[in-house]
């Protein structure tokens, strides 16, 4: 076993919750093991600080799963999945949602996401890679699904030393695949969908939507397959536009407003910007727009940029809102946290011309809630402001 002793004060962070040690915070390493196995951490002083797994190519060289002294074997992994999915069952989820949410889980590097009677997984780091076939056995035991699905392509294994993968790893998949949310029924692609296959973090957030919009004209930006709209037409709403700039995405809410018996939802396929810019030529009105853009930042780098293109976005929905209506407004980008995501809505009601109050502000349903002490897992704002013009 590798023992890792860090250097002066550097358990600080790990202390108040952190799970992973930076490669530049070692002061010494002695043993050896293979690539992803169990290793010790201890502080300057030779406290014991905990076990996790390690991978000498990635810049987190330990990222710790016990702070306990003790045995890391298959109960331990089944024990602690076991725990993550009773944790969402005691909240009220039950068709579909996050079972496991890596680190904020205690189980860093491993997703999984239960769609009906199928598992959806990541397998994000080296130390999930080697014990994945434990874990697949695990998630039998517990689940009985009809199929798992690996949803394994993002960048993030490259960091890792490991290739990007999807495909069937367990019985058989049927995509896309019939879930129920909220009361939606909804065909969700695990093959070729977003992450593993939905955006199940904003499942609370669709519902919550209902609220806002009976007897309204909706317009939902970003739209996907459909999620937020399908919950404004349900609600009541008077109208409902869904745009998204992919085909395949906009033909999902086609078929996904069918399934539901939905008449009151148009599709456009089509650039969100551009398309806004048209609306404002046209003097097109709307009571409630939806913004939920992906990620206009990946890395601190981009943060600047990012920013940008939340306000541009931002400030032309606030122009095409009638006044008295409702802005729903998200970013998942973890870098623009939520003090800037405040500084870039101030700004956009500035530029608008409008004035706005914040009725709710909001984070990623609960069944990816999030470890305290590690602050990237706090990643989705939501919110929900009241506009309106002097």
């Amino acid at each position: 076993m590798y023992t890792l002793t860090l250097k002066k004060n550097e358990e600080k962070r790990i202390l108040l919750g952190h799970p992973w040690v930076y490669a530049n915070e070692v002061a010494k390493i002695e043993g050896k093991d293979a690539q992803g196995s169990i290793a010790k951490v201890c502080a300057f002083d030779g406290r014991f600080i905990g076990y996790g797994y390690i991978n000498h190519l990635s810049k987190i060289i330990v990222r710790i799963l016990t702070r306990r002294d003790e045995i890391i074997d298959k109960d331990f992994f089944k024990k602690r999945i076991v725990n993550a999915n009773d944790l969402r069952v005691n909240l009220g989820f039950n068709d579909n949602y996050r079972v496991c949410f890596g680190e904020n889980d205690l189980l860093p590097g491993l997703v999984v996401d239960k769609y009906g009677d199928y598992l959806c997984v990541q397998f994000l780091t080296l130390g999930m890679e080697v014990r994945k076939d434990m874990i697949l056995d695990i998630l039998e035991e517990i689940f009985s699904p009809k199929g798992i699905y690996e949803r394994s392509d993002v960048s993030v294994r490259e960091k890792e030393g490991l290739k990007q993968f999807k495909g069937v790893v367990r019985g058989a998949i049927n995509s896309p695949v019939l879930i129920n949310e909220n009361g939606v029924k909804m065909f969700v692609d695990l093959e070729n969908g977003q992450k593993t296959g939905y955006f199940l973090d904003q499942k609370e957030n669709r519902l919550n939507l209902r609220r806002y919009v009976k007897d309204k004209t909706v317009l939902d930006c970003f739209s996907n397959v459909g999620g937020f709209a399908l919950n404004a037409a349900i609600g009541g709403a008077k109208d409902v536009t869904a745009l998204d700039i992919s085909e395949i995405a906009v033909e999902y809410i086609r078929k996904n407003a069918e399934l539901n018996g939905l008449k009151n939802i148009k599709t456009e396929c089509a650039d969100v910007f551009e398309r806004l810019r048209e609306y404002r030529r046209e003097e097109k009105k709307f009571d409630v727009i939806i913004l939920d853009p992906p990620a206009f930042t990946k890395s601190k780098e981009t943060v600047k940029e990012g920013y940008k293109g939340y306000k541009d976005i931002n400030i032309q929905a606030l122009k095409l809102l009638r006044s008295g209506g409702i802005l729903v407004t998200c970013s998942c980008s973890q870098h623009l946290t939520v003090n800037l995501f405040n500084d870039m809505l101030k700004e956009s009601i500035s530029q608008a011309g409008v004035n706005a109050k914040m009725l709710e502000l909001r984070i990623q349903s609960r069944d990816h809630s999030t470890l305290i002490g590690l602050d990237e897992g706090l990643y989705l704002k939501v919110a929900v402001l009241y506009v309106w013009k002097n």
